[in-house]
């Protein structure tokens, strides 16, 4: 072969060699010390937020992670949602807004990285804790413990998502933007009320989750006793007293609360910018290397998914980014430029710990300085009063009070937490239609053709399995000619109780009461006189459940509907218990076996105009959807309580007649915060407004269901848009 062959071929192989590499995983590696996560050999001061998939809509994603991107992110956080994923034991879903694999492309088109918070069990306010129903109905399992079925469950679906995320290339060390994940969620509470199975239990879930060979870290937060490797991380309000339980590991902070989640019936919390911008400041200045906002945007609990039980379907959380996607002014802008400054800093807070002098009595300097001659400060006034100026190095500096000044440099101030800049954005909700609604009421006095009979009375989620809100508890009663309440006129008196939320109790067609509980305690009792009349009495209970426990001790253990006892007082034997007597069940109302939520159902029933404060009456209504792309809700103040759709597709729950209580007053960020500091909407709804995403809109001919329980006035229901100026 002539020299000139032989080159030519040995740059042709060369070509190839090279065109081979180009098209194979980037290979990159994720680790850590005690001063951050070093990524590709680099520490990383590293500003995270949550945004959950699910409670958003595809459409919505990218404009979302753009604006966290824009507010300095480098991290999105998400939970995965295990019930959402799997709804039926080994069907899986990942479609719609749980296409998680499309999320985490898109964080990574737009050049963040993604903590992904495997859990599986997430909290998160979240229906059953994002545990999927028929986990609770595996025979011999109990959650979240050293037990086989349970743990059989959980690493499979672990499993699952590890393995999609290295099909798709999306960690890390394969070129993807997952650095770090989760496994459990919050269990050292769970843990230190188990005893030694708890403790093999967390054990195990380490092993298991860093044997999946992701590449990248595992975290557990609120776990004081997180196994090597995996880091233990703080989850609070502050942060600034955590330390890892090794000093190998950095201090990482994946659960700052922006604000609080509702609760119907309860006011809405919100949390002042500048105690949030503080929190961060004063855990940066400690040492701390990963912060996390949860929320940066809260979102929509649709359809059925909020759990509690009784949390509301707007998840606002008080976020940077609101519920409907528009920017929270000034809470995202004085965190943009916050995160500027830490940004400033990172090449002295990556290099060593802080040396901390005191300038006075609640105040405090924090000085890095780097090998290379990097320095910054920081400034700290702990005083929840008193504005103070302290000197450091020969110059003088003014602190507000609770407030926290960075200076990137040792000398200038480039932020101070308690002056906030960005402009505050004003919130408009603004009529756009009403509705032209026909009506269909339900008949109460007779079940369908689903209804079965069981002696005594059964827990209500054995039977639905949460695929209704809705039971049927129907039994009869036999009243003699010779009882004396016949004679005397003073009704006997029923007594129903129920582990919960919200049951609604009628005899003989007519309505006695209308009970619920709240998010402290959802057990219910209804006690009242009731007319019965001679021969057979039909004593009829609605349950409702308003979403599922997503947090305690074995919180599968937690029972739903009238387990009992049920009693009838005032009979000339005394007291009669109906509890283990003969019981007639029927899951769901009529209309939901009916379909009407859709339009094809809606032509099995007789529609006619629009009845005014009617139980258990379904609402439809066509209507074209309004131009110009603001965020839209419907204002559902008219209304008492139920559930609304939209082309099929549920909206969540509502419940304007559970009227917030609480003390709502002047709220001053100065000063330790909890979720009833500041609170909002004392005596009005706990939520108006409820999300409609555009997405979810034809241009013409979209089918609007609302079921109303209590009984309201549909003329009062509108669409508005939504707008931030």
């Amino acid at each position: 072969m002539s020299g000139g062959r032989l080159l030519a071929l040995v740059l042709l192989l060369l070509a190839a060699v090279m065109l081979a590499a180009s098209t194979l995983p980037v290979e990159a590696s994720v680790g850590y010390d005690h001063k951050a996560l070093i990524i590709d050999g680099h520490r990383r001061i590293l500003i995270s937020g949550s945004i959950h998939y699910p409670r958003s809509t595809p459409d919505m994603w990218p404009d979302l992670i753009q604006k966290a991107k824009d507010g300095g992110l480098d991290v999105i956080q998400s939970y995965v949602f295990w019930n959402g994923h799997e709804p039926s034991r080994g069907q899986y879903y990942f479609g719609g807004n749980y296409d998680l694999v499309r999320f985490v492309k898109l964080v990574k088109e737009a050049g963040l990285y993604v903590h992904l918070r495997i859990g599986p069990y997430a909290c998160a306010e979240w229906n059953f804790g994002g545990f999927p129903v028929w986990l609770k109905y595996v025979p011999g399992i109990q959650f979240r413990t050293d037990n086989g079925p349970f743990k059989a469950a959980m690493e499979s679906f672990t499993t699952k998502i590890v393995s999609m995320m290295k099909a798709e290339g999306l960690f890390q060390t394969q070129g993807g933007p997952i650095i770090l994940c989760q496994i459990e969620n919050e269990y050292g509470m769970v843990e230190s009320h188990g005893g030694a199975p708890a403790v093999r239990y967390t054990n195990w879930a380490a092993q298991m989750a860093v044997g999946l060979s992701t590449g990248v870290p595992w975290v557990m937060c609120k776990q004081d006793d997180a196994p090597d490797p995996v880091i233990n991380t703080c989850n609070d309000f502050y942060c600034d007293w955590f330390s890892p339980n090794k000093p190998n590991k950095p201090s990482i902070w994946t659960e700052l609360w922006t604000g609080w989640f509702t609760a119907f019936g309860g006011p809405v919390p919100y949390r002042p910018v500048e105690d949030v911008a503080y929190a961060v400041a004063k855990f940066i200045q400690k040492g701390g290397s990963f912060i996390n906002y949860y929320m940066y945007h809260g979102g929509t609990n649709f359809g059925r998914t909020s759990g509690g039980p009784f949390i509301a379907t707007s998840y606002d959380y008080d976020a940077p980014i609101d519920e409907y996607g528009l920017l929270r002014q000034p809470k995202w802008g004085h965190l943009r430029d916050l995160h500027k400054a830490i940004k400033l800093c990172e090449p002295a807070l990556v290099s060593g710990d802080p040396t901390v002098t005191k300038l006075g009595n609640s105040q405090e300097a924090h000085v890095f300085r780097s090998n290379s001659g990097s320095c910054a400060a920081f400034l700290a006034n702990n005083d929840p009063s008193s504005a103070v100026r302290v000197t450091f190095n020969g110059f003088p500096y003014d602190l507000p009070a609770w407030s926290i000044s960075v200076l990137p440099d040792c000398k200038t101030v480039t932020f101070n937490t308690a002056k906030v800049a960005a402009p505050t954005s004003q919130i408009k909700m603004s009529w756009f239609e009403g509705f032209s609604f026909k009506s269909y009421t339900e008949d109460i006095s007779s079940l369908d053709g689903s209804s079965f009979t069981k002696d005594g009375l059964i827990e209500q989620l054995s039977l639905t399995w949460d695929k209704s809100d809705y039971l049927w508890y129907t039994t009869y009663i036999d009243i003699s000619p010779d009882e004396q309440f016949l004679k005397s006129g003073k009704w006997p008196y029923l007594t129903v109780m129920s582990a919960g939320h919200a049951m609604q109790v009628f005899v003989n067609g007519e309505k006695f009461g209308f009970v619920y509980g709240d998010i402290v305690n959802p057990k219910v009792t209804y006690s009242g006189y009731v007319k019965m009349w001679q021969g057979s009495n039909k004593i009829s209970i609605l349950s409702v459940s308003v979403g599922l426990q997503n947090v305690g001790n074995h919180f599968e253990t937690r029972n739903v509907g009238v387990l009992g006892p049920v009693t009838v007082d005032g009979l000339n034997e005394g007291k009669r218990d109906l509890s283990s007597q003969k019981w007639t069940y029927q899951i769901g109302t009529n209309g939901e076996h009916l379909n009407l939520h859709t339009a094809s159902g809606s032509s099995s029933v007789k529609w006619g105009d629009a009845a005014k404060d009617q139980p258990f009456t379904w609402y439809k209504a066509y209507f074209n959807a309004p131009s110009g792309n603001e965020p839209l809700a419907l204002d559902m103040s008219s209304m008492g309580k139920g559930q609304i759709w939209i082309n099929g597709q549920g909206i969540g729950r509502y419940w304007p007649a559970n009227k917030a209580s609480g003390t709502c007053r002047s709220c001053d960020y100065r000063g330790n915060y909890n979720q009833n500091k500041c609170l909002s909407n004392c005596g009005e709804p706990s939520q108006k407004w409820y999300h409609v995403p555009r997405s979810w809109l034809n241009p013409t001919g979209n089918y609007l269901v609302v079921f109303e329980e209590l009984g309201g006035d549909p003329s009062g229901i509108s669409l508005v848009k939504r707008t931030a100026k």
